[in-house]
C-alpha cells in the first residue's frame, strides 16, 4: 500500500491502464452483474450511510477508482454523449450544410426551410447511425478514461498538492481522455458529415465506411481533427468542474452532500450549459472546416479566404452556442443522473478524491 507522501501512478496502489483494458475486455459480464447487484442494493438500503469511497449494496459495491467504477463512468458516458447527439441531429445537419454552402443554407430558418422542402422529413436524420456509433464510443472514452486520468495525476500531484492544481489537472485529465476518444469518433464523424452533405455518398455508417477507408483511408486528417478537438474537450471539463464549484461554494447555502439529488442533477445541467457556451466559442473556428479528412493547412488557407478571419470565428456560431450548450448540459445531466441512478455522487471536483485517497488509501489489488 503507498504511503501519502508516495502517490503516483508508478506506485503499486495507482491503478494501470493495461489492467483497466483487462477487466473491461474479459469481465464484461461480471461487470453487469456486479451493476445489477449495486443498483439492487441501492434500492435496497437508501437510508444506509455509505463508507469512505465507497458505494455499498447487499453483497456488491461500487469501489471508487477500481475497474467497475471506469467502466461505470463509461458506460454514463455512453448514455450521455451518444443519446445527447442523436437527439440533436436535426440541428447538426443544418449547421453543417450552413458552413458547407452558405449561399444556398443562408440562416437557421431558411436552413430547415430547404432541408424540408429537398430532402423531407427524412433529411433531418441522416446520418443518424454514424452519429449513435460514433458519439456513445468518444463519450466512453472521454469520460471513462477522463476519471482514470484525474485519479492519476491527482495522485502524481499528491494531497498537499491537488487543490492548487486542480485546474491543470481538469486540463491534462480531459486532453489525455480527448486523445483516446478521438481515435473512435474520427472516422465515424467523417462518415456523418458526409452523409449529411454530400448526396450520393452513402445511405447509412454500414456502407459509407468502407467506401471512406477504401478511398481515403481510415486515419486521414485525425491528427489535426483531434488536436482541434482538445480546446473544446478541455474546456467543457475544466469549466464544468471550476463553475459546479463555485456555485456550491457561493450559490448555494449548503454542502453538495447535504443537497438533494434533483437540485444537484440541476447544478450538473447549469454547469454543463455555461460550459458549453465557452465550448461553442472556442471551437466555432474548427468546426468551419466540417471535415475531418480536410483538416490540412490548404483547407484553412481556403476558408480563411472563403470565409474572412471573422467569418471563420463566427459562421453558424449562434446556432452553434445554442446546440452545443443544451448538448453539453444535458450530457452532464445524464451523465450524473446515471451516476446517481447506479449510487455514486454526482461530478464536480478532484479535491474530495484526492483527500480520501490520503486518509484511505485505496489497495487497487486487493479490490480487483
Amino acid at each position: 500500500m503507498a504511503s501519502r507522501d508516495k502517490v503516483g501512478c508508478s506506485t503499486p496502489a495507482a491503478l494501470p491502464l493495461d489492467r483497466v483494458m483487462a477487466a473491461l475486455a474479459a469481465n464484461a459480464e461480471q461487470l453487469g452483474k456486479r451493476w445489477e447487484a449495486a443498483v439492487r442494493g441501492r434500492r435496497g438500503g437508501e437510508g444506509a450511510e455509505p463508507a469512505a469511497g465507497r458505494v455499498k449494496g447487499e453483497g456488491a459495491d461500487i469501489a471508487m477508482h477500481t475497474p467497475l467504477f471506469y467502466a461505470t463512468c463509461a458506460l454514463g458516458g455512453v448514455l450521455s454523449t451518444g443519446l445527447t447527439h442523436l437527439a440533436v441531429t436535426p440541428l447538426d445537419i443544418v449547421k453543417c450544410n450552413m458552413q458547407v454552402d452558405p449561399s444556398k443554407y443562408r440562416d437557421i430558418s431558411s436552413g430547415f426551410g430547404v432541408l424540408l422542402q429537398e430532402q423531407g422529413l427524412g433529411g433531418f436524420f441522416k446520418g443518424w447511425m454514424a452519429t449513435l456509433v460514433g458519439y456513445s464510443c468518444q463519450g466512453a472514452c472521454k469520460f471513462g478514461f477522463y476519471e482514470f486520468f484525474k485519479k492519476c495525476y491527482s495522485d502524481i500531484a499528491g494531497p498537499d498538492h491537488a487543490e492548487k492544481l486542480k485546474t491543470l489537472i481538469y486540463l491534462a485529465a480531459s486532453a489525455s481522455a480527448e486523445v483516446i476518444a478521438d481515435v473512435a469518433l474520427c472516422p465515424m464523424e467523417a462518415v456523418k458529415v458526409r452523409v449529411q452533405t454530400q448526396p450520393g455518398f452513402a445511405q447509412c455508417l454500414t456502407d459509407g465506411l468502407p467506401k471512406l477507408v477504401q478511398t481515403e483511408g481510415f486515419t486521414k486528417g485525425c491528427f489535426l481533427f483531434g488536436a482541434a478537438k482538445f480546446p473544446y474537450t478541455m474546456m467543457k471539463f475544466a469549466c464544468f468542474e471550476t463553475i459546479v464549484e463555485m456555485v456550491y461554494k457561493h450559490a448555494v447555502p449548503k454542502p453538495k452532500e447535504q443537497c438533494s439529488k434533483p437540485l444537484q442533477l440541476a447544478v450538473s445541467f447549469a454547469g454543463g450549459y455555461i460550459a458549453g457556451v465557452f465550448c461553442a466559442a472556442i471551437s466555432s473556428c474548427r468546426q468551419s472546416g466540417v471535415f475531418p479528412q480536410q483538416c490540412t493547412g490548404s483547407h484553412c488557407g481556403r476558408s480563411v479566404r472563403t470565409l474572412g478571419m471573422w467569418g471563420l470565428f463566427t459562421r453558424g456560431l449562434p446556432l452553434r452556442i445554442i446546440m452545443v450548450g443544451t448538448l453539453t448540459g444535458a450530457q452532464w445531466a445524464t451523465y450524473d443522473a446515471f451516476k446517481v441512478f447506479v449510487g455514486l455522487p454526482t461530478s464536480g471536483g478532484v479535491t474530495p478524491s484526492c483527500r480520501a485517497a490520503a486518509l484511505h488509501p485505496v489497495d487497487h489489488e486487493k479490490q480487483t
